[in-house]
């Protein structure tokens, strides 16, 4: 049985959050609330607990998931982002979207879009994600908490934990979250383009 913590939306506990930033540097695989909806999420060199999410979400091979980021200053880590990125990340971040940027040499080839080397990156709006991400000093890979045949994601952190029992480390409880996926906005060339319109506001990108 995985490991369940509750954690204030509002007020994060530090000794849980530290202690779920250990589960991970150790190699774990979390469901944790974000703005949008639960993820689950593991260590960027993480390749066994990838690969874990993977076969739990059932998810076709070349499938990319996203780099969920602490603030713009670890996007341009592993991201190239010139004036026009900077200005339009910042007006949006912290917030419920997904942008697509070209990588840097800091993202494994595996994690990149086998021809344009891009990836998928976000700063989440979240108390909960943010003191993890903190605690951790580092990115997380995270994709959205739906599971094979579901239309919508899992909302209810019980109702997760009873689901996937064993097959994570720990699910952290962090109240009701939404079950609108994020928006995604490609960011590549030289027009901003919306992929999906989700959570995020994109009528003025349109």
């Amino acid at each position: 049985m995985s490991q369940y913590f509750e954690i204030h939306p509002d007020n994060p506990q530090p000794r849980l959050i530290a202690q779920a930033a250990k589960l991970l540097q150790q190699g774990g695989v979390i469901v944790y609330p974000t703005d949008s909806c639960y993820a689950l999420g593991c260590l960027l060199d993480n390749k066994q607990g990838v690969e874990r999410i993977y076969r739990l979400r059932q998810l076709a091979k070349g499938h990319h998931m996203t780099l969920m980021c602490a603030d713009l200053s670890a996007i341009s880590v592993y991201a190239k982002v010139d004036n026009r990125d900077y200005r339009l990340l910042k007006a949006l971040t912290p917030g419920a979207y997904t942008f697509i940027l070209r990588s840097t040499n800091e993202v494994p080839r595996r994690f990149l879009h086998p021809k344009r080397k891009s990836i998928g990156i976000r700063v989440p709006d979240n108390r909960i994600a943010q003191a993890l991400l903190a605690e951790l000093r580092e990115p997380m890979m995270s994709t959205t908490m739906l599971l094979p045949g579901d239309t919508f994601p899992l909302n209810d952190a019980y109702e997760i934990s009873e689901t996937l029992n064993d097959r994570v480390d720990l699910v952290i409880d962090g109240g009701a979250c939404g079950l609108e996926e994020t928006s995604v906005i490609s960011m590549e060339g030289q027009e901003v383009e919306v992929i999906r319109e989700g959570k995020g506001e994109v009528s003025l990108l349109q």
